[in-house]
């Protein structure tokens, strides 16, 4: 059992409405006051973090009660409180946060902000992998590249992108990240991929497509979008620039 103890209103605000959301088994005490018989976990704030010396005890904070979320429920199930995160590589990234069976978080994001958004959500756990599908070669080596203190491992993904029936249009990449999450993979601490030209040209013909003008942007912006240090609307920015500064220096 889930047990709630704190008189920090914030912390039994934010706890208690995750759980509510989760649709958990809790109950709430006052911190003074005796566990329930079958207590598993308690979530508290920090004023009352020693105050429970027999049982796992779960410090919130009051800015972060997800997180205090997920290890109550890891702990509460049983599950080893390993943190996994899945990764489906893309322009925009399914991500999914799993605590040990359970799928604690999911996130889809452009590419720029994916590394973020993975090292916030395991800067706290203990043990965290990060599995990273290899389908995307760009993409999956740019996220390898950039994450840092994690382990990580790149996963064979084929087959993990399920059939979406009605109603589940858009879904797909974040329901890959779960599939990612829960095969092993081979550890890799750098990916080099050098893009293709038929990649740099696909590139291109998006630029081109995104522009109202018509424009299209060289290679070496190009090159830059595959790595993942720019978006489409920014390397026609970048051009755009590039080519008034050339304009101007005649």
């Amino acid at each position: 059992m889930i047990v709630v103890a704190t008189s920090d209103f914030e912390v039994y605000h934010g706890v208690v409405n995750e759980l509510r959301e989760r649709g958990a088994a809790f109950t709430t005490v006052e911190p003074d006051e005796p566990l329930p018989e079958g207590t598993t976990v308690v979530v508290t704030g920090a004023d009352y973090a020693e105050t429970f010396p027999n049982v796992t005890t779960v410090v919130a904070d009051p800015d972060a009660p997800r997180r205090a979320v997920d290890q109550a429920l890891t702990t509460a199930r049983g599950e080893g409180g390993r943190t996994v995160v899945g990764v489906d590589p893309g322009r925009k990234p399914g991500i999914a946060v799993l605590a040990g069976e359970m799928v604690v978080a999911a996130f889809q994001v452009p590419l720029s902000d994916a590394v973020d958004t993975i090292q916030r959500e395991v800067a706290e756990a203990a043990s965290p992998v990060v599995r990273i599908g290899d389908g995307a070669r760009i993409q999956s080596s740019t996220l390898i590249n950039d994450l840092e203190d994690v382990r990580v491992e790149l996963v064979d993904e084929t087959g993990t992108t399920p059939y979406l029936g009605t109603g589940a249009r858009g879904m797909g990449d974040v329901l890959a990240a779960v599939n990612i999450a829960r095969l092993e993979g081979e550890p890799v601490e750098r990916r080099e991929i050098e893009p293709t030209a038929g990649e740099l040209q696909m590139i291109k013909d998006r630029a081109r497509e995104h522009s109202e003008t018509n424009r299209a942007i060289d290679e070496v912006l190009a090159r830059r979008v595959a790595e993942g240090e720019l978006t489409i609307e920014e390397a026609l920015i970048r051009h755009q620039e590039d080519e008034t500064t050339d304009g101007s220096d005649f």
